[in-house]
């Protein structure tokens, strides 16, 4: 019973923090190119948000990978760690729901 809402629930926080990702990686990347300004209110606000979201889950994460010459693969990282738990919860789903 409790494996038909928590999985659930827990695949849509996994999708949504998938989805958080990929728009900071657009936007920081838009930023980057200087299609969109930082200064920019709305911008700013945005991604004070995003990072706000995403650091306590990618700071554990950058403290364990070496610096690799200005880019930032902690993300990429976060995925595959986020892709790995969806397999899990769909195989305990599976198997014992």
């Amino acid at each position: 019973m409790i494996n038909e809402v928590l999985i659930p629930i827990l695949a849509l926080l996994a999708n949504l923090i998938t989805y958080v990702v990929i728009i900071q990686f657009i936007l920081s990347l838009l930023v980057s190119f200087n299609v969109v300004n930082y200064h920019n209110q709305f911008v700013s606000a945005l991604m004070t948000g995003l990072n706000a979201i995403l650091d306590p889950l990618l700071a554990p994460i950058r403290r364990r990978l070496p610096p690799t010459g200005g880019l930032d693969f902690s993300p990429i990282v976060l995925l595959l760690l986020i892709q790995i738990a969806m397999i899990v919860l769909s195989y305990i789903g599976r198997h014992y729901g």
